[in-house]
C-alpha cells in the first residue's frame, strides 16, 4: 500500500538482478536509497513525485530483494562502481539511455560513482545527506568516528559486524534508524519500519551490506582516488538535514562544489539525517524545483 499504483520488476543489472518498483509517464528519475534501509524509504516522496516522472525505485544490490552477489576478497563486487553499472543496466533495459537520478545516503555514494563513469546517462543528479566519501574519511576526528562509528565497525574483517549485528539485527538496525535521527523512529511509516525490519533479519542482507562499507573503505577510496582529476559534469543539487551530522562537521556544499564542473544548487532541509521520512513535503518540493515538473 506505500507505492499504490507501482509496477513491480525483477531485472538483471551487471551481473546481479534487482528488484525495483516503476510508474508514471514523464522524464525518467531514478531514486536510490541508503543504509541500512531499502526503495522503501522514498514512498512518501515518490507520492508526490509520480504524477511528473517515470519513477524507478530500486533495491541496491546486497539490499531488500535484490540479488546478493558473492563476495570477493577486493571487495570490487560491491563497490560503488559494480551498483553503479547495474543502475545503468536497469535503466537501459527498461529503455532509458538518459535519465535523472536523486540518490540518499550510499545511494548518493552510487549516484557520485555514476555521474564520473556514465557522464552520456545523467542529465541531472541530487545527492542526499552526503559529502564525498574520501572527504569524510580525510576529515575523520573523535566526533565523526563517534557519529559514524558504522562505517567502521561494518569495514571489519572476519564476519565480525556479521556475527555480533545477526545475533540482534532489529536492535541494530533501530540503533542506526534512531541515532542518526535525534533518537526518533516516530517519523517511520509502521509499514516501511516492518520492510526494513524483514529485509534486515536476512542474514544475505547483513553480509552484503557489511561488504558495500568494506568497499568503502578500500576499493571505493581507490577508484576515487583514480578519478581525483575528473569531475560531475551534470547539473548537480545537494540537500542535507540542518539538525545531522554532515551539517556540524561540513560546509555540505562546499565539498561538492569541488567535485563539480557543472553548477550546483543546495539548500539545508530541517531534518536529521533521513530527509525523505522526517520531511518528505520540503525534500518532494526541492527535488521537483531541480529536476523540473511536467
Amino acid at each position: 500500500m506505500l507505492f499504490e499504483g507501482f509496477e513491480e520488476h525483477r531485472i538483471e543489472g551487471d551481473g546481479t538482478d534487482i528488484f525495483l518498483r516503476k510508474a508514471g509517464d514523464g522524464p525518467p528519475l531514478l531514486l536510490l536509497h541508503g543504509y541500512p534501509q531499502t526503495h522503501v524509504m522514498w514512498h512518501a516522496v515518490a507520492a508526490k513525485l509520480v504524477q511528473h516522472y517515470t519513477l524507478v525505485i530500486p533495491d541496491l544490490r546486497g539490499y531488500g530483494d535484490s540479488g546478493k552477489p558473492a563476495s570477493d576478497a577486493a571487495h570490487r563486487v560491491h563497490s560503488k562502481r559494480a551498483t553503479a553499472r547495474d543502475m545503468v543496466a536497469v535503466m537501459d533495459r527498461l529503455g532509458f539511455a538518459r535519465f535523472m537520478v536523486a540518490g540518499h545516503d550510499r545511494g548518493g555514494r552510487v549516484t557520485h560513482r555514476m555521474c564520473l563513469d556514465h557522464p552520456d546517462c545523467v542529465t541531472r543528479a541530487a545527492v542526499l545527506d552526503i559529502v564525498p566519501t574520501a572527504t569524510v574519511f580525510a576529515a575523520t576526528d573523535k566526533d565523526i568516528a563517534t557519529g559514524y562509528y558504522h562505517w567502521f565497525f561494518l569495514a571489519q574483517p572476519n564476519g565480525l559486524p556479521e556475527r555480533l549485528i545477526g545475533h540482534e539485527p532489529e536492535f541494530f538496525l533501530h540503533s542506526c534508524l534512531a541515532g542518526w535521527s535525534g533518537g526518533r523512529l516516530d517519523f517511520f511509516d509502521p509499514r516501511a519500519l516492518a520492510e526494513y525490519e524483514r529485509c534486515f533479519a536476512d542474514p544475505e542482507v547483513i553480509h552484503a551490506t557489511c561488504e558495500d562499507y568494506r568497499a568503502g573503505a578500500g576499493i571505493d577510496l581507490e577508484d576515487d582516488a583514480g578519478d581525483a582529476h575528473r569531475r560531475i559534469e551534470c547539473p548537480l543539487l545537494v540537500l542535507w538535514g540542518r539538525r545531522g551530522l554532515m551539517h556540524r562537521h561540513f560546509d555540505v556544499p562546499a565539498t561538492w562544489r569541488e567535485k563539480a564542473s557543472a553548477p550546483v544548487s543546495a539548500a539545508a532541509v530541517d531534518a536529521g539525517h533521513f530527509l525523505c521520512e522526517e520531511a518528505p513535503d520540503t525534500t518532494a518540493a526541492h527535488l521537483l524545483d531541480f529536476f523540473g515538473s511536467h
